[in-house]
């Protein structure tokens, strides 16, 4: 078997273009002090000699590992899969790698994994609902630079307008004639939370005859399944679930039962989750654009990592979607 091709080193290189090892370096790392005639024919030198910058080298010279890390509550949730996906291809198209670490919906590991992570990576976004805002304040000093999804704290945010929209589904349960509606409620703890209480405090005090009832239950299919039986003895006729997995599990629940959906019993979302259209019938929900809010967290991190100072803050508002799970009250 023949030996593979030595690859160029860049002594060479330097030699072909004329040029010392400082050049060819700041050249290959982008550095755009260097004069652009000179910079044209350490390329030209390069591309001929069949060179490339070893990335690891390249990292020890810039003092960055082309690492970002990515903090999230659960992997599982197809919301935070979308957010990685846009995130993902925005920074693997600028030379980054992506760190992902899941907290499991575990507020102590969301500060852990925080300060871990941010130590093996340039920056980091951080995606932590579930943390207090003193111990948010305290983590975001340790690792900067950082971007937060989904909360506001003393560094750059992108966010999802959750009061809008959230508001804008009771609108659309109430014009059905629903007067008595069950909202059932994820995490206390959830940075999103004040806002969906808001957006159920503006309906119960500006629609009349309004009620809406809470129902503890939780972030994922098993809580809304789990609830079937309060929400009925709510006397609800239409249900708001703290997002598509909860309201899907309640409406699986409520099929097993034989619960008509919706014609005894209207229920929307909130996320519009790749599964959300294809349940049966299709959810009412509101469409959260995921990858939209990776995209821009990316680009607020590489910002920073720019040394530019990126808007303190982004919101993206989720459409309402109307589908078949949601329909006029039958009593």
């Amino acid at each position: 078997m023949a030996a593979a091709p030595k690859q160029a080193t860049i002594t060479q290189v330097a030699a072909h273009a004329g040029v010392s090892l400082a050049t060819v370096s700041r050249v290959m790392n982008g550095n755009t002090s260097v004069d652009p005639a000179l910079a044209e024919r350490v390329k030209s030198s390069a591309a001929t000699l069949g060179y490339s910058a070893n990335p690891l080298a390249r990292s020890l010279v810039l003092g960055r590992t082309q690492t970002i890390s990515v903090v999230v509550p659960d992997l599982a949730n197809p919301t935070f899969q979308g957010m990685l996906r846009g995130l993902s291809r925005a920074a693997v198209a600028d030379g980054y790698h992506v760190l992902i670490s899941d907290s499991d919906e575990h507020e102590d590991e969301e500060r852990v994994l925080a300060l871990e992570s941010r130590r093996r990576s340039d920056g980091l976004i951080l995606c932590a609902p579930r943390m207090s805002d003193a111990a948010l304040a305290d983590v975001l000093g340790e690792v900067a630079p950082v971007v937060l999804v989904n909360r506001e704290g003393a560094a750059p945010s992108v966010a999802a307008d959750y009061r809008t929209p959230l508001r804008a589904i009771i609108d659309h349960l109430y014009g059905l004639g629903h007067r008595r509606i069950a909202y059932l409620a994820g995490s206390r703890h959830s940075a999103s939370n004040a806002q969906r209480l808001a957006a159920l405090d503006d309906a119960r005090t500006q629609l009349a005859a309004c009620e809406i009832v809470e129902i503890p239950a939780g972030v994922d299919f098993a809580a809304g399944a789990a609830s079937l039986s309060a929400v009925l003895d709510s006397g609800a006729t239409a249900v708001l679930a703290f997002n598509d997995l909860t309201a899907m599990g309640l409406l699986s629940a409520a099929t097993d039962r034989g619960v008509s959906v919706p014609g005894q019993l209207s229920i929307a979302g909130f996320d519009d989750i790749p599964f959300a259209r294809y349940t049966s019938p299709a959810l009412t929900t509101a469409a959260v654009p995921t990858s939209q809010l990776g995209t821009h967290a990316w680009a607020a991190l590489r910002s920073l990592l720019q040394g530019r100072e990126p808007a303190a803050k982004l919101t993206v508002v989720p459409e309402v979607i109307l589908r078949g799970s949601t329909a006029p009250p039958t009593r």
